[in-house]
């Protein structure tokens, strides 16, 4: 393997040969990049691929790598934006707008949100990865999707060459969905508007965030402040740290089932979670509850393993390659659909193979 050397470097950007990705995904696989180009000014962009690499060159943008398996080398070029400003572009004493650059890190924006008076992102904290991959996968987490805060997302149109603003209602979103998910090869987030409340209208209903409230001390109505330090008691109770173990957090989406079929799994499996999803006629079933009850918690295969606190988390013990966590991937889902007829697919992109 070459040594990582630069070929380019401006103000705006720089571009690296054979880049290692091992400290830039959560994993912590190994993977290199032929090109990886680092863009401190997204204003650059239409530059950069009309000159300095070909416009039909595959482009990964990379941001936290939080949402993504290296089960390969990727293809093509790997960007990473790392411009952080953030900013109120309006506000008139009741709600404002936020605009952040993709390359702000998703918990710093939650905090600064916070810390500016600004509630609606309490429920998202301690979420990994960047701004700019949030509106991409729709994050949610606690009973809260990232689309409900939303205003509007900007973008770089590939094919177009140009800049491009959709508001949130344009951009097809979905459960852990949205239409730059959908093609990913065309555009490129480079900042996020949000929509934000200076009056709290606190969703505590859901995944124990009330009795973590209450053992905070915390009886009355919460501060958005406190609901946040209540969900990130929970997340570092329940998902280990990729700082000490290479994780990309819930591995699996919660499947979406017709609600005939989650009355009849239910009927055979009293004890199954059941969750009304976004029309009567579907459900939505707890893929961690399925795991777990194909057995698969703890579960390790050499260094490729299951987290011993949350079956949804897929862990790098050490050594593990991503091919090998894909492997054990496709095992776990062929026995969830063995046992209860359910397909459940991957969260994370998966980067180098097929699911």
């Amino acid at each position: 393997m070459s040594a990582a050397s630069t070929r380019m470097s401006t103000a705006a950007y720089r571009i690296v040969e054979n880049a290692r990705l091992d400290a830039r995904n959560t994993f912590g696989v190994q993977a290199t990049a032929p090109l990886l180009v680092e863009v401190a000014d997204a204003s650059a962009l239409p530059d950069l691929f009309g000159k300095a690499m070909p416009d039909d060159c595959p482009a990964l943008v990379l941001g936290g790598g939080s949402n993504l398996l290296f089960a390969g080398d990727p293809a093509g070029v790997v960007l990473a934006l790392t411009a952080q400003r953030i900013g109120i572009r309006d506000d008139d004493g009741a709600r404002a707008i936020v605009r952040a650059d993709a390359g702000v890190g998703w918990h710093d924006l939650v905090l600064w949100t916070l810390g500016h008076g600004l509630c609606g992102l309490e429920n998202l904290a301690l979420i990994p990865g960047t701004v700019g991959a949030a509106p991409i996968q729709n994050i949610g987490a606690y009973g809260v999707e990232v689309c409900d805060r939303i205003h509007a997302v900007e973008a770089f149109d590939r094919p177009a060459g140009a800049f491009v603003r959709f508001a949130a209602a344009d951009c097809a979103f979905a459960y852990r969905e949205s239409l730059f998910k959908r093609d990913p090869g065309r555009y490129i987030v480079t900042a996020v508007e949000f929509a934000l409340s200076r009056t709290p209208a606190l969703k505590l209903d859901y995944a124990g965030i009330g009795e973590e409230l209450q053992a905070m001390g915390i009886d009355g109505t919460p501060r958005a402040s406190q609901v946040a330090e209540a969900v990130i008691r929970i997340r570092r109770r329940k998902l280990p740290d990729p700082a000490l173990l290479g994780n990309a957090g819930s591995f699996f989406k919660n499947p979406m089932v017709a609600a005939a079929v989650a009355a009849g799994l239910q009927a055979g499996h009293p004890g199954m979670p059941v969750f009304r999803a976004g029309d009567a006629d579907t459900r939505k079933l707890s893929a961690a509850w399925l795991i777990d009850q194909c057995g698969w918690k703890g579960h390790r295969d050499g260094d490729a393993g299951v987290a011993e606190s949350h079956a949804l988390v897929l862990v790098n013990h050490g050594h593990a390659t991503g091919a090998q966590l894909l492997d054990l991937a496709r095992r776990i889902a062929a026995s969830v659909r063995e046992r209860f007829g359910v397909a459940i697919e991957p969260e994370p992109r998966i980067i180098g193979a097929r699911w």
